[in-house]
């Protein structure tokens, strides 16, 4: 089993259109997955059709410790991708879990008491660096990191990774990069590609080859609560993603698999 943590402390950046389609692309290829939504926005469960009525079990019982993992997680209408759904409970969250004992490592817990039903666990984290993010990264083998492809990109990077540095001394030394992806990516803008080059410059390899277009469908797909690899398998979107997962599978773990910033 592995766990990828998908985060970026900006919001907007792609990280909930990334865990869905790369969730589906993943479940295709045979493996089983399990996404864990954790942003108090929920929209990774919206994404895939599971309703506010249907949330019975929560990303949040999970961090307080009300319910099992096998309890809350729940299939989507893709073969093999499950979800443990987000509610409105969740926004409390974080001031809940400062009373807690080991308030960092709930959901590192939950996951060394049983996952092992599913090959891959995604994270998609909330757009901040606050706890619910830190139990993530401390329960994570690896980090995924959407970056979209603007001005601003690098400076947030560098604020994220001096999290993971932290996040690494503190807790969790195992925690790898596995991968930067760029997201909303528009070949038409000459700004686009100067991100682009200036990121693959200072990350080197840790960046993937793979880039995510700006693309309609995209867009479309989470009112209709399917992936868009569902929706609409052959636009570049989708197109994009399944190219994504293929690459991030050749870094899954094994023998030099992971790769760090350390190693770019």
């Amino acid at each position: 089993m592995t766990i990828i943590a998908i985060a970026n402390q900006k919001g907007g950046v792609g990280k909930t259109t990334t865990a869905i389609n790369l969730g589906t692309a993943l479940a295709a290829t045979g493996l089983r997955v399990l996404l864990v939504d954790l942003d108090p926005q929920g929209n990774a469960s919206t994404g895939l059709g599971i309703g506010r009525a249907s949330r019975v079990h929560s990303s949040y019982d999970l961090l307080v410790g009300d319910s099992s993992l096998a309890a809350c997680a729940q299939p989507t209408k893709v073969p093999r991708f499950d979800i443990v759904p987000a509610t409105v409970d969740l926004s409390g969250a974080e001031i809940e879990l400062v009373e807690f004992a080991e308030r960092t490592h709930r959901l590192d817990r939950v996951f060394a008491e049983g996952a092992a039903a599913w090959d891959v666990v995604l994270i998609d984290c909330p757009p901040s660096l606050g706890l619910l993010t830190m139990n993530a990264m401390v329960a994570a083998d690896s980090l995924l990191v959407p970056l979209q492809c603007e001005f601003f990109a690098l400076e947030g990077l560098s604020q994220l990774l001096t999290t993971v540095e932290r996040i690494r001394t503190r807790f969790n030394p195992g925690l790898a990069i596995i991968g930067v992806a760029l997201t909303m990516y528009d070949r038409r803008n000459r700004l686009t590609e100067q991100v682009s080059d200036d990121v693959r410059a200072v990350l080197g390899k840790v960046v993937f080859n793979t880039v995510i277009p700006r693309n309609v469908r995209l867009s479309e797909a989470p009112s209709h609560g399917l992936p868009a690899l569902i929706y609409d398998v052959r636009c570049p979107g989708s197109e994009a993603y399944i190219a994504l997962a293929r690459e991030l599978i050749a870094r899954l773990p094994g023998p030099g698999a992971r790769q760090s910033v350390e190693a770019a």
